[in-house]
């Protein structure tokens, strides 16, 4: 009796030691997307902290055989943790030890498939699912044997084109995203093609027990509806209009019942002559009842995009002291460096917000909004302005960038037209799909990339040589832009040559990358086979002088094709501009005012010349802990490091197998605490990889 009074008492003594774990005794999850359902990348752990993580070491290596891109942040529910592999199969690991338990790879639908950045877990009562995107459709899981629960939609899967209308059958729509749970809703991001003739990005809220569609949002207003005076009178009725789709995920305050869904551009990208208008609700925080779709709030944050300037994260859920009032707010990063940040309930700013007059759109048809809302707080983590001086001193062919710089249209908000635009930050951001972080006291951690891109456009008569084959014209519209004219490609900017594709691959392989996509390309599902076929011909060196395609047709109705996403690189491969190229800012939201900014990535052989460390571009989001820690993979140098959350100093750094362009998750099995990251490279020229690295102290 007296020896088990004295082992609890040591027990309860044990954990009221500074940065004693509190929840040694049992499992804390990583149970949704980024953590929670505020979206915060924050994790409650502290066994891991600032005076031990030097001694971080692997706990277990998981390989899937599946080499490529993952951006997966995986989920871990009571000791299981689920992610995804390159190709998009679903698996289940024990995830104290990464032995796979079961694999599910849908048989209906084989070869490519996009890259997801995981899934959503349900349970209520007995009842569990994962519901899981893959292709066009949302599966449910069983998570006990990875099969599909019959019960659901058809055989256990429904169609993500549900809720899109008639215009959308056949064309492309995936999700990239987990959806969002709100009681027994999966409420769910699609991505479509940002080309003419997109599918429309509704907002589709489905019964996570039938998988019927429960209610759909009108991102393209219909009449009647709030916005429909932003569009031209027949817009939501033109096939060639699209998008305004959310594909970066949400956030869902699940006491308020309110969900908070940033949008994209309307489709085609590039140029609006035919939308003229603001476009609500692209480009915009909506707040709807996440039970009924009913509207509450908006917020445009580019009015009538003609850059791509999706908002491209989820929101982050926050409580900030104001003048020493507390205010329930929800912040959102953008692609131009900015953080937006309102009230939740009634979407008014914290900060204010100018809208700035901006250049007006020289191109004939083309009407540009001539105001953009800047906020003056919190101060922006991306450079906003790009000078002659900031053209890189130690440049690779520093003269031919100037002249470049000195000829290109310049300016944060400069119209796009046919004489080139530097889009800085770049079509990546700033911000990307990683997301920020967000701690218990409101300070942001976002990382950020700092490249300049050139834009331009051209007439699409001139693309269309007399005699030219359907198979040329169908390759100029929808894959010059990212492979180029002459096929070479753009790899620093994640496009592959096409050279020699017919030695290295079958028609069969080709036709369906081009119909389903792979990775992050799309599938062009709108083109019909024979269309296909005409651009395998061409790819092959096999092409005919067929009849010009009804797609091509369609496609004349916009006068302007866009020339490709190409980064203002020097002769050897860098960024034309100064370092940093990529950077990790600490952002203090009750303030708006910076904590600490410092570069994020390293190319060795610079800093072996005697360069500061420049940081590199970045994909995926950091994690924040209660240990007070910052984990982020996302460089190309493939480290994983962790930083000191409160100054930015470098704690502890490991080298990847292949670089982690994924958010990380952390979690605990019997109060042992884990760190885990998605390793699969293969963007910006890195070499790929197959595996999930979990890191533990020994």
């Amino acid at each position: 009796m007296m020896r088990s009074l004295i082992v609890l008492l040591i027990g309860v003594l044990s954990c009221v030691v500074p940065g004693c774990d509190s929840k040694h005794d049992r499992n804390v999850d990583w149970p949704t997307y980024l953590g929670d359902q505020g979206r915060n990348h924050f994790s409650e752990l502290s066994e891991i902290n600032t005076t031990n993580v030097q001694s971080l070491d692997v706990a277990w290596t998981y390989h899937s055989g599946d080499t490529g891109q993952v951006q997966c942040n995986p989920l871990i529910i009571d000791g299981t943790l689920y992610g995804v592999t390159a190709s998009n199969y679903l698996f289940a690991l024990d995830a104290a030890t990464g032995d796979e338990l079961w694999r599910f790879v849908p048989e209906q639908q084989t070869g490519p498939s996009n890259v997801n950045r995981g899934i959503a877990y349900w349970s209520k009562g007995e009842q569990h699912r994962i519901l899981f995107a893959f292709q066009s459709w949302l599966y449910a899981i069983d998570p006990a044997s990875g099969g599909p629960i019959t019960s659901f939609g058809d055989n256990g899967r429904v169609s993500l084109r549900s809720g899109l209308g008639a215009s959308a059958v056949d064309k492309f729509v995936v999700s990239t995203t987990p959806g969002t749970i709100f009681d027994d809703l999966i409420i769910m991001p699609t991505r479509v093609s940002e080309s003419v003739g997109a599918a429309p990005g509704f907002i589709q809220a489905f019964s996570v027990i039938t998988g019927r569609v429960e209610w759909v949002f009108h991102t393209i207003p219909r009449p009647g509806e709030i916005g429909f005076g932003t569009w031209p009178p027949e817009a939501h009725q033109n096939p060639v209009i699209g998008g305004a789709n959310n594909w970066a995920g949400m956030a869902v305050d699940e006491q308020r019942g309110i969900v908070y869904i940033p949008t994209g551009s309307a489709a085609f990208d590039f140029y609006g002559g035919n939308r003229k208008g603001q476009n609500l609700f692209a480009n915009s925080l909506i707040a709807l009842r996440a039970a009924t779709g009913e509207y509450i709030w908006h917020y445009q944050m580019v009015h009538h995009d003609i850059w791509d300037r999706d908002l491209p994260a989820p929101p982050n859920l926050v409580t900030l002291v104001i003048d020493g009032e507390k205010i329930d707010a929800v912040a959102q990063i953008t692609k131009t460096g900015h953080v937006f940040v309102f009230d939740r309930e009634n979407g008014n700013p914290i900060f204010p917000i100018d809208e700035v007059p901006v250049p007006a759109s020289s191109l004939p048809g083309e009407e540009t909004w001539p105001t953009q809302p800047i906020p003056r707080l919190p101060l922006p983590f991306a450079r906003q302005e790009l000078k002659r001086d900031d053209i890189n001193a130690f440049a690779d062919g520093r003269d031919s960038l100037l002249r470049i710089y000195d000829k290109a249209n310049k300016g944060l908000y400069h119209p796009l037209d046919l004489n080139q635009t530097i889009l800085f930050p770049g079509a990546d951001g700033g911000a990307e799909w990683g997301g920020a972080a967000v701690d218990e006291e409101g300070v942001m951690y976002v990382n950020s990339n700092e490249m300049a891109w050139l834009f331009s456009l051209s007439s699409q008569q001139s693309s269309e040589s007399i005699g030219a084959s359907t198979g040329e014209q169908l390759y100029t519209v929808y894959c010059a832009a990212c492979h180029k004219a002459d096929f070479s490609g753009n790899p620093a900017s994640g496009y592959p040559a096409l050279y020699g594709l017919k030695e290295k691959m079958q028609r069969k392989e080709v036709t369906h990358i081009i119909y389903a996509g792979k990775g992050m390309m799309p599938g062009f599902t709108e083109i019909n086979k024979q269309e296909q076929q005409a651009i395998v011909n061409y790819l092959f060196g096999e092409e005919k002088t067929e009849v010009v395609s009804s797609t091509i047709e369609k496609v004349s109705e916009v006068p302007y094709r866009f020339d490709g996403y190409n980064k203002f690189l020097d002769g050897a491969g860098y960024p034309a501009i100064s370092p940093p190229w990529g950077t990790l800012t600490a952002i203090d939201l009750n303030t708006g005012q910076h904590a600490w900014q410092i570069p994020l990535g390293e190319h060795e052989e610079l800093t072996a010349r005697g360069m500061p460390v420049t940081g590199t571009e970045n994909y995926g989001g950091p994690i924040v802990t209660a240990g007070g820690l910052l984990f982020i993979a996302a460089t190309k140098d493939n480290m994983f490091r962790a930083f000191d959350k409160t100054n930015g100093r470098l704690l502890w750094s490991y080298q990847l197998p292949a670089s982690g362009f994924a958010t990380p998750s952390t979690y605990s099995i019997a109060g042992k605490q884990y760190v885990v990251i998605a390793c699969g490279g293969t963007k910006l020229g890195t070499h790929g990889g197959d595996s999930y690295v979990a890191f533990a102290l020994p």
